[in-house]
């Protein structure tokens, strides 16, 4: 696919965010066109239950993303499978070049590219990537049958990956750097509640150990932070959960940053250092990260495009 496409709103990026922000344009009679990007319903679809999501006690997450995307397509919005591989913000109408070839132009932009996993940056964790090591429970727990998995993080992320892996694992390890957690009370209610799980404190990962024919994980080296002493532990799976970091490579360059590469917002807005380019979601929320909010932020961010072409910034 090849071509040039123009449309009045131009959302990037397809969770929550991206998908309430379709919502809204469309009602508003934007004609809004959504670039799914290369992870269609982002985090969400490598989630399993939900349990914090308005009006529903437990759902999935990748089957509330697929609700989230009907809803947006029903309402009128055009949701293209398609990349952003490079934005130009000096002039407007700006221009989006898609890795299909397209060029997408329009006079206001929403950025709800969301964030990515982080990792350790350990050689032997690159090494055994998609070997034993992963940073997505949901989607490589199954390889992980009546195994021993280690999981590395504090935050909700590791504690619900933990949890999710004991539906595989014949044993989970939790390795923390410190001796408490930063996940909500109730996740860590469940997971010392849960007989297959142990939490080895003060301890950080140092290397993954492994064989190379056929590559595979066979233990991790830990060090304890407050003796220096090395010790291994047997695993087969080891899940990297200490956070995400922002998706922000089309616009580091251009908009204010901040926090590790936030997109800077202005108070109580999704209105960036760009008039005409919103952002919404992860890429922009340090504090709340939760679906809930980036939903509401993309209601914001469609909300504010409208405002600002109805004020005759509209040009093309």
């Amino acid at each position: 696919m090849s071509g040039h496409r123009t449309t009045k709103v131009l959302i990037i990026g397809s969770g929550p965010a991206g998908y309430s922000a379709g919502v809204y344009a469309s009602r508003a009679m934007l004609q809004p066109i959504l670039l799914q990007g290369i992870e269609p319903g982002g985090q969400l679809t490598t989630t399993t239950e939900v349990e914090n999501w308005p009006g529903d006690t437990s759902v999935q997450g990748p089957d509330l993303m697929v609700r989230m995307e009907s809803h947006a397509r029903a309402m009128g919005c055009e949701i293209i499978q398609d990349q952003v591989t490079r934005l130009e913000l000096g002039n407007r109408p700006f221009v989006a070049h898609g890795d299909s070839g397209t060029l997408y132009t329009a006079p206001a932009i929403i950025l709800a590219t969301g964030a990515r996993a982080k990792w350790l940056g350990l050689e032997s964790e690159e090494k055994f990537k998609g070997f034993g090591v992963s940073a997505c429970a949901t989607c490589d727990g199954f390889f992980f049958r009546d195994q021993e998995i280690v999981v590395i993080g504090g935050g909700n992320t590791a504690v619900e990956e933990a949890l999710f892996l004991t539906n595989f694992a014949s044993k989970v390890t939790l390795v923390h750097r410190r001796d408490s957690l930063r996940a909500e009370k109730v996740l860590q209610e469940r997971l010392f509640a849960h007989p297959k799980i142990e939490c080895l404190w003060f301890h950080t990962l140092e290397q993954v150990l492994g064989s190379d024919n056929p590559r595979g994980v066979e233990a991790v080296a830990l060090r304890n932070i407050e003796t220096g002493e090395m010790s291994q532990r047997p695993a087969k799976g080891v899940f990297i959960a200490i956070g995400h970091s922002p998706a922000n490579e089309l616009v580091i360059d251009s908009l204010e940053t901040h926090l590790g590469g936030y997109v800077v917002t202005k108070p109580d807005s999704t209105e960036t250092s760009i008039p005409g380019v919103f952002a919404a979601g992860d890429l922009t929320d340090h504090r709340y990260r939760q679906a809930v909010t980036s939903a509401g932020m993309g209601c914001m961010a469609a909300l504010e495009a409208e405002r600002f072409l109805a004020e005759g910034n509209f040009s093309q």
